[in-house]
């Protein structure tokens, strides 16, 4: 029997945890979001809708 690897994706979850939203709350999350924009990112967080 061996260990099942770290890694389980979930939608939800990931969306929670670096989702748009949960950026925009905290002042560093806006830090990490102006970087991403002044660097020229097509996402600037994680999109869970896509296909």
């Amino acid at each position: 029997m061996s260990t099942k690897r770290t890694y389980q994706p979930k939608k939800i979850k990931r969306a929670r945890k670096h989702g748009f939203l949960s950026r925009s709350k905290t002042s560093s999350g806006k830090r990490v979001l102006l970087r991403r924009r002044r660097k020229g990112r097509a996402r600037l967080a994680v999109n869970t809708t896509q296909k």
